[in-house]
């Protein structure tokens, strides 16, 4: 089994971005748990799952239809026969998402289905906002990728711009201080810096930097575990 590499970090900070780059960039897997959670609550809402019904919520994690695709230019998601790469991008999915993510009988019954997807031969990078503390607590590279408030604000405005969604930094500000707070203070799988985690603040430097990094950190794992392997 390859190397894994998790990233950690509050709403808005660049983890997806930087993960796909990552991954990419080194032929490492990209497992993108926060899509996994989207999907999850964009599937509860097709299915009059009510936001408040733990056990409801759980019982869709135990055969939900999701895989990923690789093409050249993204990784495609689909639920079933139906592809919500973009549809779960938009900004009420990320709040529905916040809230069922809160669920303990949510969360164990995709834990296995996020292991399974980083436990390939070429290692996984994976991003989330309890990856290196729960779903893989002994991964080789941690990173906590944070940034101000503003800036994650401004990165989010321009993505969602991108795909032709209009809301306003302030709008967003509110929704990541809530989501902040609320993945942050609950009692399952919160969102902290694990103790062995690189903290990375992306406030003053490019994406291009911070991608950087993190192959290096990479870079000097394999080169370490080659090293123990030959003494």
């Amino acid at each position: 089994m390859g190397i894994i590499v998790a990233i950690d970090g509050p709403a808005g900070a660049g983890k997806s971005s930087v993960a796909k780059a990552v991954a990419r960039q080194t032929g490492m897997t990209f497992v993108d748990t926060g899509a996994i959670y989207r999907a999850l609550a964009f599937s509860a809402r097709q299915n009059d799952v009510d936001f408040d019904d733990e056990k409801g919520l759980a019982q869709l994690t135990e055969n939900l239809p999701i895989r990923f695709q690789n093409t050249e230019n993204e990784q495609k998601l689909f639920l079933g026969d139906d592809e919500v790469t973009h549809a779960i991008r938009a900004p009420e999915v990320s709040e529905w998402a916040s809230k069922v993510s809160q669920y303990p009988l949510v969360r164990a019954g995709l834990l296995n289905l996020q292991r399974r997807l980083g436990e390939g031969p070429d290692g996984a990078v994976a991003e989330g906002r309890d990856i290196g503390t729960v779903v893989f607590p002994h991964a080789e590279v941690k990173i906590f990728l944070t940034a101000d408030p503003q800036a994650r604000a401004k990165r989010r405005v321009a993505q969602l711009a991108e795909k032709g969604i209009q809301i306003t930094v302030e709008e967003i500000l509110n929704e990541m201080k809530v989501r902040d707070e609320r993945d942050s203070q609950r009692a399952t799988a919160p969102l902290v810096k694990a103790d062995d985690a690189v903290e990375i603040d992306s406030t003053q430097v490019t994406m291009d930097q911070v991608i950087s990094q993190i192959i290096q950190l990479v870079h000097n794992c394999k080169n370490a575990s080659v090293e123990a392997v030959h003494g």
